[in-house]
């Protein structure tokens, strides 16, 4: 069970490494280029984007070696439901099953390091059976 200091750290809420509530800016600080807005904290150089249209976060906020991991997951999750072996809604399940999480917190952009190599790795056994 989550306290609720993980919850808001999950919920992108505040900065899982200092605790400090991030701020809502435009994605050109980080990249240049404006893709929309991002959630930083400028403290720990950690950010998140958010779902288009809104200030919700697409996961927790990562540093640089946490966002490499989360898209090494989903290029072999991702690969997982692409290929049809199984419904997007399916892979989620079977995720969630295999790593004995709760559903709601079932979202790669929610884990750790540890985590999502476990993800990109069950992936690809998943695919090769």
């Amino acid at each position: 069970m989550l306290n609720q200091l993980q919850k808001m750290c999950m919920k992108g809420t505040i900065c899982a490494y200092c605790k400090e509530p991030p701020i809502l800016v435009d994605s050109k600080v980080i990249y240049g280029t404006s893709y929309g807005k991002i959630w930083l904290c400028e403290k720990c150089d950690a950010y998140v984007g958010v779902h288009k249209g809104t200030e919700i976060p697409l996961g927790r906020l990562a540093k640089k070696d946490l966002r490499e991991a989360k898209k090494e997951a989903h290029l072999h999750f991702d690969k997982l439901w692409k290929s049809g072996k199984m419904k997007r809604s399916q892979a989620y399940e079977w995720l969630s099953d295999t790593l004995m999480i709760d559903k709601e917190y079932t979202h790669i952009g929610m884990f750790n390091i540890q985590t999502c190599k476990k993800v990109a790795e069950l992936s690809k056994q998943a695919l090769n059976s």
